[in-house]
């Protein structure tokens, strides 16, 4: 067997499988025959609906089966008399219309519906009704996600419609003072069900959007409703809703019902939530996630802070070793060694071209004295005394010639030592003003300014702010703090700023 292979429990299997059923059927509409009804003394009751060739399980809960005197929510009819009892319609073999979510029943492992209404087939229209005005807007783009907007991140200021006394709305509050502790949220109150529900929604999202072109006014709209019937969440599956939803300039982030509830108004919304803590949990990052995020940036921050130091020490640490290799007085030095060699190495030449001179001039005196006469060698001595004079003579002459050069080779030796001096300086001014150029404060001496917005993120183009915006100028003394209250962007870039958003 496989290492990686993991053994599942029968009944991680079976909530594996719940929670894949009733994720893609959170809502269905079934017709069938009814069979096998049963009704303990819970009030719950268990039958099937089937045809010719297979046949489903359903539950129908006592809390479901209200008495909803003679109005019909699928059709929006007023009845005379009031709708049959659950009982009579539970009859056998009768032909009905259920509609609910399909979910597993984990102790026998069979997958089930869930009844939430149930209608003869053939009296309502709800499902059909239901079915065509979600064709109808799917076709018309409501539903597209390209159409649809991002939230914005963190936001401060929240527009919330919803019943200002039902469970909702507390479930809400209880994460928003967790989450969004900097936020303020201003509630819309509206009926979220009945016959004036629709209306009163599509008013408050109106209004919503009216608020929003106010400096203060509301960045996003939060639409919540708690858990109920289909009957319970009919409002929001209202054409009018949808459209309001649809042509609302802030995004809408809706979290209506349970997360197996579907609604139109969910379905048209930019951002759909599983429940109204959802929605929260959606709109505000968690606090704790937000300080280790901090955390993590500042300990980024120290970490590329230091690697650039480095870099900068090292590159400092070369220029400087290049500096000194090239400096004027290593290259005077090196002059100077070279002067004193050709001097010592000249001295050596003339005391050995004068020994060379005398030790010759003495064999030649030995050879007079051996082969001359007195007066013949008188002469030659005489004539030596005369060479000896001249040599004398011109041994100054050949060390002036010699001192001459000296000097020259030590003018030259100067000269290029000045124009190395001079090459130097010139290369070290260079590197000092590349050094200059890679300071990034450098330009703000030149009154030059950083713009940043609140995240220290750096503005490089007018279209990034937005009016009221708060942005972070810094100067080469100081900061400024400063709010947007006009955008200006120039006539080349085409680009059309809204002014107080």
């Amino acid at each position: 067997m496989s290492e990686d292979m993991t053994i599942q429990s029968v009944r991680q299997l079976t909530e594996q499988l719940r929670r894949m059923v009733e994720r893609h059927f959170p809502f269905v509409w079934v017709r069938g025959e009814v069979g096998n009804v049963s009704r303990p003394a819970s009030g719950h009751f268990y039958f099937t609906l089937k045809d010719a060739e297979a046949q489903l399980q359903c539950v129908w809960f006592r809390q479901q089966q209200r008495q909803r005197g003679g109005f019909d929510p699928l059709t929006g009819e007023v009845f005379e008399t009031p709708p049959p009892a659950p009982e009579e319609l539970l009859r056998q073999g009768t032909e009905l219309i259920c509609a609910g979510h399909v979910g597993i029943y984990a102790p026998r492992g069979q997958y089930q519906l869930v009844v939430e209404l149930v209608q003869p087939a053939g009296q309502g229209g709800l499902a059909q009704a239901f079915e065509e005005r979600k064709r109808r807007l799917a076709a018309l783009g409501y539903f597209a996600q390209e159409r649809k907007r991002r939230l914005p991140w963190d936001p401060v200021r929240v527009a919330l419609i919803t019943s200002p006394h039902g469970a909702a709305i507390h479930d809400f509050w209880r994460l928003a003072a967790q989450r969004g502790q900097a936020a303020h949220v201003r509630l819309y109150p509206v009926a979220v069900q009945g016959d004036g529900a629709a209306p009163s929604i599509v008013r408050a999202l109106e209004t919503a959007n009216a608020h929003a072109l106010r400096p203060d006014g509301p960045q996003v709209i939060v639409l919540i409703r708690g858990g109920g019937s289909l009957e319970d969440l009919w409002a929001f599956n209202e054409q009018e809703v949808a459209e309001a939803v649809y042509r609302s300039r802030l995004p809408v982030l809706a979290g209506i019902g349970h997360e197996v509830d579907v609604t139109l108004a969910d379905l048209t919304a930019d951002v759909r939530a599983a429940t109204p803590s959802h929605a929260a949990q959606l709109l505000w990052p968690s606090r704790q996630e937000l300080l280790q995020l901090l955390d993590d940036q500042e300990a980024a921050l120290w970490r590329g802070m230091r690697r650039r130091l480095e870099r900068q020490a090292l590159q400092l640490d070369n220029l400087t070793r290049l500096l000194r290799a090239h400096a004027p007085q290593r290259r005077l030095e090196r002059l100077e060694s070279t002067r004193r060699r050709l001097a010592l190495a000249l001295q050596r030449a003339a005391r050995e071209m004068l020994g060379g001179r005398q030790r010759q001039a003495e064999h030649l005196s030995r050879m007079l004295r051996s082969f001359w006469n007195p007066a013949r060698l008188a002469t030659e001595a005489r004539e030596a005394v005369a060479l000896e004079e001249r040599l004398r003579a011109a041994l100054p002459r050949l060390l002036s010639r010699r001192q001459q050069e000296l000097l020259w080779w030590e003018q030259r030796l100067q000269a290029a030592g000045r124009q190395s001096v001079s090459r130097a300086e010139a290369q070290q001014e260079r590197l000092a003003l590349r050094l200059a150029a890679c300071d990034p404060l450098g330009p703000l001496e030149r009154g030059y300014a950083l713009v940043s917005d609140s995240r220290g993120a750096l503005l490089r183009s007018v279209r990034q702010a937005r009016g009221g915006q708060e942005l972070h100028i810094r100067l080469q003394d100081g900061a400024l703090g400063v709010t947007v209250a006009q955008i200006r962007p120039r006539a080349d870039t085409n680009a059309t700023a809204e002014k107080g958003e």
